[in-house]
């Protein structure tokens, strides 16, 4: 018998990457179930205003409701943590952690593209994946901040919906391993979101990796439309001034936390 030609072997690294890529065919309540921890995720990586933190009760109860899944097991962990702490204590952990770090920064493109003409092309980018869906995002933040990104996820569905996060897979470990680091009850919501996911290669964690070292691309033109020079602290991954994130508006919010495991619009 002859031997398998040599392009075998590849075909089926290839489908199988595929295979991984593309989350498995889903009933329509696993897709409900899906969207609604996405919600959670994004719920939950917004700024602790007192809106989020009177709904604190409604959104343990609804992580607690969750089907049994690594995800809800995470969830679980961070809402045991922030239903304890006093609002303040809340406020000071977040700023501490999202908006005076960069290598935790919500910003997905600034670990793609760094300060670069690139990065205003992604948001560009990012804008028009969500209208041509016929989704709004105009809430007072860029299109790349995470918990804009999640949202867009939980409604559009796992295909073209989740795309942004998958592309953006290396970046959402970075902000992982660097809560982690630090201790952060947050890498519970990073870890939850990351088991939606496909799981990383080794190039994904040679990539994290080399951000880790070297930090992202540091060419400072190109972003002035997206209103992105605003104050920032030192920071870890290049001297101060190499990439200045844009300042946080307000937080995009539902008017209350999801009570249903249905897709819904803000």
């Amino acid at each position: 018998m002859s031997p398998l030609p040599a392009t075998i072997p590849a075909l089926v690294r290839t489908r199988l990457r595929a295979a991984v890529r593309r989350p498995a065919r889903l009933t329509p309540e696993e897709r409900a179930d899906r969207a609604l921890t996405l919600r959670l995720v994004s719920l939950l990586l917004q700024y602790p205003d007192a809106e989020l933190v009177s709904a604190r009760a409604e959104l343990t109860a609804t992580v607690r409701a969750l089907p049994a899944t690594p995800a809800a097991e995470h969830l679980a962990r961070f809402t045991d943590w922030f239903a304890a702490q006093e609002p303040e204590a809340l406020e000071r952990h977040y700023v501490d952690m999202f908006d005076l770090r960069r290598r935790s920064s919500l910003y997905l493109t600034y670990y793609l593209h760094g300060d670069t003409r690139r990065r205003g092309m992604a948001l560009l980018t990012l804008n028009q994946r969500y209208r041509a869906a016929g989704w709004n995002a105009d809430g007072g933040e860029l299109p790349d901040h995470l918990p804009v990104v999640l949202e867009f996820a939980a409604l559009a569905g796992p295909g073209a919906g989740e795309a942004p996060l998958r592309q953006h897979r290396r970046g959402l470990e970075l902000i992982h391993r660097a809560l982690t680091d630090v201790g952060s009850p947050y890498r519970h919501v990073l870890a939850a979101l990351l088991t939606l996911l496909p799981p990383p290669t080794e190039a994904d964690r040679a990539a994290v990796d080399r951000l880790l070292a070297e930090g992202p691309p540091d060419e400072e033109v190109g972003l002035d439309p997206y209103g992105t020079h605003g104050a920032y602290g030192d920071g870890e991954f290049a001297p101060p001034g190499t990439f200045v994130p844009p300042v946080q508006a307000p937080p995009t919010r539902v008017r209350h936390a999801p009570d249903s495991r249905t897709e819904g619009s803000r």
